[in-house]
């Protein structure tokens, strides 16, 4: 199925467990590399690690680095995950997030992120805008959240998802 979704020529979002997959078959990283289509990946330190075939702490010991290694090595836009989310684009470019906040590092958020990365380049959105935005809006509906005291323990991705609304709505 990895396979399968990366020959289409269409934008695309690879999270998870696709990331696992394309990090232990060669042949599926040279497919993302001669991809025209736009590719955002979205990895957690560990992912982003196996991707790149170090450790987790080398990752963690020069994010920046690392998420410029893995935009070019799969000519992706990639934000690394993690206490100022780190985006790398593919022509060499780096952001870091300042949106966000601890709540984030519970179950399901990395969904809700790859879900509103997906829904922005379905409705048009330029690849860039879509990782930079995305990653924002995102943060920033966690930390409104936190602002009503709502979060960052206990924080959840649905009151994420429905935040994200309000702002989607409303900006």
């Amino acid at each position: 199925l990895v396979r399968s979704a990366a020959l289409v020529e269409q934008p695309a979002v690879i999270d998870a467990d696709a990331l696992n997959i394309i990090a232990h078959d060669t042949n599926l990283q040279r497919i993302l590399l001669a991809r025209r289509a736009p590719t955002l990946l979205t990895p957690h330190p560990a992912e982003a690690a196996r991707l790149l075939g170090i450790d987790t702490a080398a990752v963690q010991a020069n994010r920046i680095d690392s998420a410029r290694r893995l935009a070019s090595r799969l000519r992706a836009h990639v934000v690394l995950k993690g206490v100022g989310s780190v985006c790398a684009l593919a022509d060499e470019r780096w952001f870091i997030n300042a949106s966000g906040n601890p709540g984030l590092a519970s179950a399901g958020m990395g969904d809700v992120l790859a879900g509103l990365l997906a829904a922005l380049l379905a409705q048009g959105a330029d690849a860039e805008q879509a990782l930079l935005a995305g990653v924002h809006l995102h943060g920033l509906a966690a930390d409104m959240l936190v602002g009503r005291e709502i979060g960052p323990r206990g924080l959840t991705a649905t009151e994420v998802i429905l935040e994200l609304r309000q702002l989607i709505n409303i900006h």
